[in-house]
This record gives C-alpha cells, sequence and structure tokens, in this order.
C-alpha cells in the first residue's frame, strides 16, 4: 500500500507514521506537512534515515493549497489518505480562529476534493471527541450517534470538516471514513498541551497554571492505542461512519497533573489556579463499543501505565524539549526545506 498520511510531523501523525514503520513491511509513506509551529522533523528523523526514499517521503506542502495537493497525487501513485492534519489547541483558536478555518476546513475539502479526482480508493479523516461538546457528571459517554454540539472555534472547524467529510460520502459515495478520540497523550507531544507542559514547568519548579478549579474530566488515550484504532479503521472501517476511539480512563485535569507532581516528587504547591478558559468543556468521555465491535478495537494501555512510560520518554528526551522549547527544530528544519 501506497498511504498518504497529512500533518505526519505533528505529535499524533509521527506517532501513526512510528506504528507504521513498527508493524509492516509492505506500507511506502507519502507525508504531507506544513512544517508549522507544532510540526516537527525531528519526531521522524530515524524514518527519514532508515527508510527516506524508499518507504518513506515527505513533501513540505499545505493541504490547504489545491495546486500543491494536486501536484502531490499526480507524483505519486496513492492507494489511501489518513488525514490527521490540523490546527488543534483550543486556546490558540480562541485567539485567532482564522488559521482553523484555513486548514481544518478548507484544507479538508481540498484533499477530500484530490482525492476523490485522483480516484483514491480509500480516505480516513481524523476528528476529535470535542465536535460532541461536553457532557455533566452524570451524563453517559459519547456515541457515534450522539448529535455535534462544538463549543470553541477549534472544534466548530473540526466538526465542518466532518460534515464535509460525509458530504462527500453521501453525494458521491466516497469511500471515506472518520475518526474521533478522546485526549491524547504520549512521545512527541509539543508542550503547550497538558501533560508535557506540566511535566516542562514542574521540572523547573515553575507554577503550574490550572483553569478554574481543575476539575474539568477527560477521557485520556495513549497515543499508541489512537492509532491502532486509525488503523483499523483504515483497513476495516465502513464508508460514511464515524468511529469513537478512548482510553476508558476519565481523570480531572488536578488529577493528571497530582500524579506527574507526585511522579518527579514535585511540590503540590506548584499548582496555581488561574481565570477558566472562555467555554471550557466540563468533560468528555467515550463509549468505544462500535469500534470494538465492527474494527475488533480495544486499548492497551491503562493511564497508569500509559503516563508512566509518557513522563519516562521525557525524562529521557530532554533534548528534544529544549530543541522545542528554543526553536533549534526551526532551524534543523531549514537547514533540510530551506525557508520555502
Amino acid at each position: 500500500m501506497n498511504l498518504l498520511v497529512t500533518g505526519g510531523c505533528g505529535f499524533i501523525g509521527s506517532n501513526y507514521i512510528h506504528y507504521i514503520f513498527n508493524t509492516f513491511s509492505d506500507i511506502t509513506v507519502i507525508n504531507i506537512d506544513k512544517l508549522t509551529y507544532a510540526g516537527n522533523l525531528l519526531n521522524l528523523q530515524a524514518i527519514e534515515k532508515k527508510y527516506g526514499g524508499t518507504r518513506y517521503f515527505f513533501e513540505h506542502a499545505d493541504i490547504a493549497n489545491a495546486d500543491a495537493v494536486n501536484s502531490i497525487f499526480e507524483k505519486y501513485d496513492i492507494d489511501a489518505v489518513v488525514n490527521f492534519a490540523a490546527e488543534s489547541h483550543v486556546d490558540r483558536s480562541i485567539n485567532d480562529p482564522s488559521p482553523f478555518i484555513t486548514t481544518n476546513v478548507m484544507g479538508t475539502q481540498v484533499l477530500l476534493t484530490a482525492a476523490r479526482n485522483a480516484k483514491i480508493e480509500r480516505f480516513v479523516h481524523v476528528s476529535t471527541d470535542e465536535v460532541y461538546g461536553d457532557l455533566s457528571l452524570d451524563d453517559p459517554a459519547f456515541t457515534e450517534e450522539t448529535p455535534l454540539h462544538p463549543s470553541s472555534p477549534y472544534s466548530a472547524s473540526k466538526a465542518s470538516a466532518d460534515m464535509l467529510a460525509y458530504a462527500f460520502y453521501r453525494t458521491y459515495g466516497y469511500n471515506v471514513s472518520i475518526t474521533r478520540c478522546s485526549n491524547n497523550y504520549g512521545p512527541y507531544q509539543f508542550p503547550e498541551k497538558l501533560i508535557p507542559l506540566i511535566f516542562t514547568l514542574a521540572s523547573a519548579d515553575k507554577p503550574l497554571p490550572v483553569y478554574g478549579t481543575g476539575m474539568n474530566i477527560r477521557d485520556w488515550i495513549h497515543v499508541s492505542d489512537h492509532c491502532k484504532g486509525v488503523h483499523l479503521t483504515l483497513m476495516k472501517g465502513k464508508a460514511g461512519k464515524a468511529y469513537n476511539f478512548g482510553g476508558n480512563a476519565e481523570r480531572t485535569n488536578l488529577e493528571v497533573i497530582r500524579t506527574i507532581l507526585h511522579d518527579l516528587d514535585k511540590s503540590e504547591d506548584l499548582i496555581t489556579f488561574v481565570q477558566d478558559r472562555p467555554g471550557h468543556d466540563r468533560r468528555y468521555a467515550m463509549n468505544y463499543s462500535l469500534a470494538q465491535k465492527e474494527l475488533g478495537y480495544e486499548p492497551e494501555y491503562s493511564f497508569e501505565r500509559g503516563i508512566k512510560e509518557t513522563l519516562n520518554w521525557y525524562k529521557k528526551n530532554t533534548d528534544w524539549l529544549k530543541d522545542v522549547q528554543s526553536g533549534a527544530y526551526l532551524e534543523f528544519m531549514k537547514k533540510w526545506y530551506g525557508n520555502n
């Protein structure tokens, strides 16, 4: 299979590419990435070194640029597309929604159109549980039948992209499926997200900003389990259907932060409560029984195992964290691909 992966230099996309090369010997990956602040070539340096030019190819491109995307589809004999490319940080979307509309909505439309025109056999669009809105403490977990009710510009842009994917199925009969997952954690996560942010700040004995009371609840999924779910969808998912993936690990933000502090042997006095985020969703939880039934999905990681392995990875990869924080990885990318 020749597999086009978009956003492959980001956190989840790069983990998916590692999953492919660690699991299969007969898949070639073409990776499209715009290389925004969260896209890091260092995440795939080992893959590039071992497979570059044979089973791995990188294309520096914006998925919202139709000419660039069409040229890539013409250049390679592509069998399937997995679309991870997205602006994904809620706080950034509140500050400026426009990049989220451009990449998440227009970019998805460009990709779907190009893939359909090129007669690509299979398309998986990667989404988020945030398209469902939020839950009260007593509500049952989200199912694929839960109405979409996004709260932030980010989740609204992802819900729009989901609807485009579904429209391509309904209107054109295109073979596209949608995946929705809960909060990911694991290696290579950009340190603006909760777990690497708290690890980084706590390691330096800096104050830990916690929104509101810290009692917002998320269902945490290890990125390896998410990647497995995405690939199961690619291979077994039905056209026009969405599949939920969760980690069966609901935790309050405060519980996650205290787990990290305990692991680092740091004081809870570092916790500093700050004004809550506008429109902050109360709780997410995912019912993934459909994925269990139709795809054979089951998360392998407990939260206790996953968070321990994740924190150990950050401890062993402090140079990666320093490069990301210093901007050195941007200089690394310029050396490889220039300033384009």
